[in-house]
């Protein structure tokens, strides 16, 4: 269905958007997380944008190319940003890999390698930053590593026996994680690569596969929840772990279903999509103080984790573009009702006005719990994606 938001409505919320991400934040990750002097980005930074820590995160060396790289495709071919996404590129592919083909998750700030992870995110992030490297040309090397890191996540997600189990046998146990993650970095590799078949599937082929393991083992219609955890065929556990639900992380797999059937007017969907953002914004949005809870209980009982009510930037993130999304495809008046909720909240207590870009770590009442704006978790990605996209997507000129 055709939108009816007002077109000045749109048009004041994507001058927000667009101020805010070429303006503001990412000019503040030029300035201040490029390192001239060995490659790459430095994303622990002080609230001026100090340095705080020199280390750096392989995941934001891919995260923040992808973002660079995009905004040379999609918007204008600035020289800057085209050569702050080759630094990053470059210093994966130098510094990175172990010699087994695996990305680290921390290497010093020449890349010297500090800690290897079991899982394979950074992977995934190096994927989209080379396939979309890729399409902006000058780089040979960025369409052949696209696929090859692509085929290692899958690889080792998907294949029993490759990556290290996270728990004893007694109670074995699956994640949402991987699941939205191999949707996202299919799809952006089909829209920056074409339909391209990695490891036996194509790109659409593996983003279908995954939207059905989590309709099929995560999505629970008759508890009108999404779990972060199941048991291998999708049992509930009931115990800490598994009765954990992650809002945003649901909200952000919503995006991304929604965004498929959007692309592929594929109605069933955008239902699914609907249902899981409806679902877990009922169970995560704050009535008392606004904002959406890191993590709930299943069944409304104590959550172990301490930080359980604050309020971190990147669901919000996600919950701005899931709504707007919505509403696009609806026109439903509950969900620009949401998104309206979720941006006044987040813009008021997130933005810094005086040294620019956003905190990332509130406590549950909005008042700041951490005065960082960047550390090995966040950089330039889950914010400057949602102020992109949610500029294009109300302007009317999203690629896919």
């Amino acid at each position: 269905m055709i939108s009816t938001m007002p077109a000045e409505v749109l048009r004041q919320y994507a001058a927000v958007y667009r101020a805010a991400l070429l303006q503001d934040v990412i000019p503040f990750w030029l300035r201040q997380g490029m390192d001239h002097e060995f490659g790459g980005i430095i994303t622990s930074l002080d609230r001026d944008g100090a340095i705080l820590d020199t280390d750096k995160s392989v995941w934001f060396q891919g995260r923040a190319a992808w973002m660079f790289a995009t905004l040379h495709n999609t918007v204008e071919q600035r020289a800057e940003w085209l050569e702050a996404a080759r630094s990053c590129i470059e210093f994966l592919r130098r510094h990175c890999f172990s010699p087994a083909g695996k990305l680290y998750f921390t290497v010093t700030r020449e890349g010297r390698p500090l800690r290897m992870r079991r899982y394979v995110f950074s992977e995934a992030f190096a994927a989209i930053a080379n396939a979309v490297c890729a399409k902006a040309g000058g780089d040979a090397r960025a369409a052949e590593d696209a696929l090859t890191t692509f085929a290692t996540f899958l690889r080792h997600s998907f294949t029993p026996g490759v990556m290290p189990p996270k728990y004893e046998p007694a109670r074995p146990m699956k994640g949402l994680g991987p699941h939205l993650i191999a949707i996202v970095t299919a799809q952006e590799l089909r829209a920056n690569l074409g339909d391209v078949e990695v490891a036996g599937r194509t790109c659409t082929e593996w983003v279908d596969w995954n939207i059905a393991e989590i309709e099929r083992d995560f999505v629970k219609p008759d508890l009108e929840a999404v779990m972060e955890t199941v048991g291998p065929r999708g049992e509930i556990l009931d115990h800490f772990d598994g009765r954990t639900l992650n809002p945003g992380h649901a909200i952000e797999c919503a995006w991304f279903i929604l965004r498929e059937g959007r692309l592929r007017g594929e109605h069933k969907f955008i239902q699914l999509g609907l249902n899981l953002l409806d679902w877990m914004w009922s169970r995560g949005w704050d009535e008392e103080h606004g904002g959406l809870f890191y993590f709930r209980d299943l069944r409304g009982l104590p959550v172990q984790e301490y930080w359980h009510d604050m309020k971190f930037w990147w669901p919000q993130c996600e919950a701005i573009i899931a709504t707007l999304l919505a509403f696009q495809l609806t026109g439903q008046e509950k969900y620009a009702r949401w998104h309206r909720r979720v941006h006044e909240w987040s813009f008021k207590h997130f933005s810094d006005p005086e040294f620019g870009e956003w905190y990332g770590y509130l406590h549950r009442d909005g008042r700041v719990s951490v005065r960082l704006k960047g550390n090995l978790w966040k950089g330039p990605f889950h914010l400057p994606r949602m102020l992109w996209y949610c500029w294009r997507l109300c302007e009317g000129k999203l690629p896919e």
